[in-house]
Formats: structure tokens, C-alpha cells, sequence
């Protein structure tokens, strides 16, 4: 059977076919779908999340008390309990109902990229303010502008502990010399080493210390929002990769955001965020002329990342790396929604324990359990870390309950072969799906199968 570029987008860079929606028609429809990556009328802000942490708070004071929690804090803590889950349903709907895809599929890689955790239950609403305030406005911009978003946004300075840093020689830490006061590094390093530059690109401890000096001043709390305090900042000028930044008279955000910016158009960032991009989409191991052509054009433009996604969609790579890439567990549950039929309204509807009980749990088991990434560097992408006899058995557990849990009738499975690979399945599996002798198990053998779980 034979396939063309509509198929092989809505595998490679989108979250598969579906029976209810057409391919995108060529590289130009995939280009323009970033742009409705945008945050949506749901988009949490970083004052909404503050407005229901301090309410949760105040619960928290008054259970320590002895008192009874305000009926606010009790609401408070009871949307903050459930926001997790509601993120995975309302990204799932998003990208179950996108027909292209792209744009879903970047809004999850940066999202890794610039990875955050919330370890407290009281900043689950600050971790949805990142997405839809620091990565989805920026998808489609300049990097140089998502950089900046991301690694200022008060969830990363949450994360990272940026708001204890604190300059050694800053007025804050000279009034208080009896107090252990002083920098953390941890936004610093993550700004060079994950987020631009790369860990093997050619920078000093130096380097990251100055950064860590220029970081200081920038501040957060519930109480307070977002601000840049000159007088947490390390005085005097800060030199990164041989740049000097601020002087006697420190220019605060704008210094920092030319640094980033200086940092965002280095060749090295070049070189490493184009090799992310291809081994997210294209290999593991991805070919080095692509690489080498994304990060040609990054260079050439500054980091304009539709003209570097433009290289990616049309290069002859995408086509002849097909099945290398293994399926996360969140890409693989939206294939297997889309293949089986759904529309997020199905999704919107499952009650909450349907939904636990056919999404969130087995996420978990597969071994990408939804924003608990084990560390800044987020989840990865070599096949071997995510076939392994346990997350494979997980799988395949996943393929026998799930189509069950969520509609009473399977789709036959001869027009499922069809419609969920469009030409590109295998001949053992074209010949094996036909002898199944139920739709259940055909669904199964789909569902499980190396052509599903790779794409």
C-alpha cells in the first residue's frame, strides 16, 4: 500500500489519523497549525493561581489553629486537588480534536523543554499558568522571546529556587550578615545547560555564576506577584561569554533579557535545541544534515522558529526515519483516542473516575505519570526508556481495557487498520489484524501492535 505526506504528518509530527478528520493536506497546512496553539479561554493566569493558593493557605493557618477551614480554602484546596488531572483532560481534548497537530505536539515539546514541576500541591495552578502564559504565546514566535518567558515566569523561579537567590554583596544580604544569605545557581545552570547553549558547549563555571549574579532581584510570591527587586541584586556588572551585562546602574529585566537574547542566537543553541527538535520528531539518533540545516537557519534568522520548524516538515528525513521514534504514553493514549473515533467532547464528558481509570492511571504505569518529571531535564526521548518489559506489559494493558472503558462499541477493526495508518502499516500486521476473531481483539492487536506504539 502506498501513503503520502498527509499520512506521514499525521503520524510524524501531529498525534495520528482519525477516522473523523482528514490529514493536513501539505507542509503548509502543518506550518499554519502552530499558530492556534495559543492559550485558550480555560488558560489559567499567574493571579488566578495566586488567588487560589492563598486561599488554600489560609486554610492551612486555620487547620493549624484548630479552627474550621473557610468554606474559600476548602474550594480552594479541592481545585487544587483536581487540577492536575483536569490539565491532562483539557490537553488531551486539544490535541484529540486538532486535525493537524503540530502545534499540540510543540506546545508538548517545549513544555518538556523547559521543564517545571510542581512538588506542592499549592502550585498546581502556577504550573498551568506556565503553559498558557510562557509556552503557548511564544510557540510560534521567536525563541529568543520563549526563553525569556519561560525562565522569568514565577513557576520556573518556583522550581528552580531562584526566588532564594539572593546577590552576596546585594543590600538585602549586607544588612543581614548574621543570616546565611546568598546565590543559587539552579536557573542559572538550567538556562545554559538544558535550556540553550547545551552541556557540552564552551562555557565556564564562571559563566554560570555570573549568570546567577545577573538572575538576582528577580522575585515572586502569592502575596506579592511577579517583580524585579534591585535590592536582592548583585550590584555592578555581570559577565557572560565574554558579554558584559548592567553596570553601576543595573537595568534589571532588560539586562537579563539581553542576555538571554544573546544566548538564545549563540551557534551552539543553535546546534543544540535544532538536535532536541529533530530527535523529538524525526529519530533518536537524528541525521546530522537536518540538524545541521535547522540550526543553518536558526543562525541565519535569530531564531525564528517557524522558519526553523518549516526545515524540519519538509526535509526528506521525516520520511525515511518512519517508525523510529517510540510513541510517549500521552502521544499513544491521543492516537489511540483518535483512532478509535473519539472527539474531546467524549472526553470532556467521562466522569472524573472513567477518566482516571482509562487515561490518568495507566500514564502512570506506562511510566510518564502526568508533570512529575523526575528531574529539570524532563522526560526522555530514547526508545529504551520507554520499552522495557514493565512499561511494555503497561502498554499492552492499556490496549485491552482502555477502548472498553471508554465507548461500548469498537470500530471494526479492517476499517481501523486503514483509517489509523493510512498505508503505512506493516504486511505481518495488514495480515493478522483480518484472522482476528473478534473486534475486540483486532482493536487489541492494532492498539499493541510495533506500528502503533512507533511512529
Amino acid at each position: 500500500m502506498s501513503f503520502g505526506f498527509p499520512e506521514l504528518a499525521a503520524i510524524r509530527l501531529g498525534f495520528g489519523l482519525s477516522p473523523l478528520m482528514p490529514p493536513p493536506a501539505d507542509a503548509e497546512a502543518v506550518l499554519a497549525n502552530p499558530a492556534q496553539a495559543g492559550p485558550g479561554p480555560e488558560a489559567m493566569t499567574t493571579a488566578t493561581a495566586s488567588e487560589i493558593a492563598l486561599q488554600f493557605r489560609e486554610g492551612v493557618r486555620a487547620r493549624t489553629k484548630g479552627l474550621p477551614e473557610p468554606p474559600e480554602a476548602q474550594e480552594a484546596s479541592r481545585l487544587l486537588g483536581a487540577l492536575q488531572i483536569e490539565d491532562l483532560r483539557r490537553r488531551m481534548i486539544r490535541a484529540v480534536d486538532d486535525p493537524v497537530g503540530f502545534g499540540e505536539r510543540l506546545v508538548q515539546f517545549w513544555c518538556d523543554h523547559f521543564t517545571v514541576r510542581a512538588i506542592n500541591k499549592v502550585n498546581h495552578g502556577l504550573a498551568l499558568a506556565f503553559q498558557d502564559e510562557a509556552i503557548r504565546p511564544h510557540v510560534n514566535g521567536r525563541f529568543e522571546d520563549l526563553f525569556f518567558a519561560a525562565d522569568t515566569h514565577p513557576m520556573m523561579l518556583v522550581y528552580l529556587d531562584q526566588t532564594a537567590s539572593r546577590g552576596p554583596n546585594s543590600p538585602f544580604v549586607k544588612r543581614r550578615p548574621d543570616r546565611k544569605l546568598g546565590l543559587n545557581e539552579n536557573l542559572a545552570r538550567e538556562a545554559m545547560e538544558l535550556h540553550s547553549l547545551g552541556v557540552g558547549a564552551d562555557y565556564q563555571q564562571k559563566d554560570v555564576r555570573e549568570l546567577a549574579e545577573l538572575l538576582t532581584g528577580l522575585s515572586f510570591s502569592f502575596q506579592d506577584g511577579f517583580s524585579f527587586k534591585p535590592v536582592l541584586a548583585e550590584p555592578g556588572p555581570e559577565t557572560v561569554l565574554g558579554q558584559s551585562y548592567g553596570g553601576r546602574r543595573r537595568g534589571g529585566l532588560e539586562d537579563i533579557r539581553a542576555a538571554f537574547r544573546d544566548l538564545a542566537r549563540h551557534p551552539e543553541t543553535a546546534r543544540h535545541v535544532s538536535h532536541k527538535l529533530a530527535a523529538h520528531f524525526v529519530a533518536d539518533d537524528p541525521p546530522q544534515d537536518l540538524v545541521e540545516a535547522m540550526a543553518a537557519v536558526w543562525r541565519d534568522t535569530g531564531g525564528d522558529l517557524p522558519q526553523v520548524y518549516r526545515v524540519l516538515v519538509t526535509h526528506p528525513a521525516l520520511a525515511s526515519n518512519l517508525r523510529r521514534k517510540v510513541r510517549q504514553p500521552f502521544d499513544l493514549q491521543v492516537a489511540g483516542l483518535r483512532a478509535l473515533g473519539l472527539r474531546g467532547a467524549q472526553v470532556a464528558a467521562l466522569e472524573r473516575p472513567v477518566f482516571r481509570r482509562a487515561i490518568w492511571n495507566h500514564l502512570i504505569s506506562m511510566g510518564q505519570p502526568w508533570g512529575q518529571p523526575k528531574g529539570p531535564d524532563g522526560w526522555p526521548e530514547a526508545a529504551d526508556a520507554w520499552i522495557a518489559p514493565q512499561t511494555m506489559a503497561a502498554r499492552i494493558n492499556w490496549a485491552l481495557r482502555m477502548p472498553r472503558l471508554l465507548q461500548k462499541d469498537l470500530p471494526d477493526p479492517r476499517e481501523m487498520l486503514v483509517s489509523a495508518f493510512g498505508g503505512t502499516q506493516s504486511s505481518e500486521l495488514a495480515w493478522a489484524v483480518p484472522k482476528a476473531e473478534s473486534a475486540a481483539e483486532g482493536v487489541v492487536l492494532i492498539l499493541a501492535s510495533g506500528d502503533f506504539n512507533r511512529r
